[in-house]
């Protein structure tokens, strides 16, 4: 890896900054000063000092989010704020990414990561990765939806969807339930209940995986995972289909 880039991606500031760092010769690389920001060091051998002190280096960063309505799930855009923008300097330097994504009214949990094997693992369709969401209905959710949604339902674009858990909370005019689904299509919640008459009003993901929201994040909020969260993560070899 370049020397440049580790020290950016360790906090050290921009390219320019780190350029400028370097040039002062306040980098020591094994005892000797380093100037040319690309040579190439390898963060698990070699020692990295910087103004004296010793360069910690991360590759991958995992983080929670509790992602709030009026974001979108994306790197960045033109015309609306994206969850990277929710992020704090110190972690943008990892150029991070949301793992899937979640409709711009929808809230809940989202992972961001740049750890790109292991986001292809999670949204891979073999895996059958289980996502539960929690939604506010407009209309009487009843049992006939229930094992309408074990079956499966046609949306409105002729797809027949994979089987899905419907576990209803409250019943009304208004109805609270819990659905979990292993497929990501586009609004599928939402396209999934409109082929039963009904209308999502509110929608939030809980779960993705073994990983589930932490109750404790407010809107726009989020932590880094815990080493036993991501252990789970990159040990997880998918759920089978209910």
């Amino acid at each position: 890896m370049r020397i440049d880039k580790l020290l950016s991606n360790s906090g050290y500031g921009s390219r320019k900054e780190v350029k400028k760092i370097l040039k002062n010769g306040s980098v020591l690389v094994n005892g000797e000063a380093v100037k040319d920001g690309k040579q190439h060091v390898d963060p698990e051998k070699d020692s990295v000092l910087v103004f004296g002190e010793e360069v910690q280096y991360r590759e991958f960063i995992y983080l929670m989010m509790n992602k709030p309505a009026g974001v979108i799930s994306a790197t960045e855009d033109d015309r609306d704020e994206t969850v990277i923008d929710l992020l704090e300097a110190e972690d943008t330097i990892f150029d991070p990414f949301p793992v899937g994504r979640l409709d711009k009214d929808t809230e809940g949990l989202l992972l961001i990561t740049n750890d790109g094997q292991l986001a292809h693992q999670l949204l891979a369709p073999k895996k059958h990765v289980c996502k539960t969401y929690f939604a506010v209905i407009e209309g009487n959710v009843t049992e006939k939806d229930v094992v309408d949604f074990q079956k499966g339902v046609q949306l409105d674009d002729g797809y027949v969807t994979k089987p899905g858990f419907l576990n209803i909370l409250k019943s009304g005019l208004r109805s609270d339930i819990e659905l979990t689904i292993t497929e990501g299509k586009f609004h599928q919640v939402k396209r999934m209940f409109e082929a039963v008459g009904k209308k999502v009003v509110y929608l939030k993901r809980l779960t993705m995986g073994p990983l589930q929201l932490d109750d404790s994040l407010q809107l726009g909020e989020y932590r880094e995972l815990t080493e036993e969260e991501i252990d789970e993560l990159k040990s997880f070899k998918g759920e089978t289909p209910f």
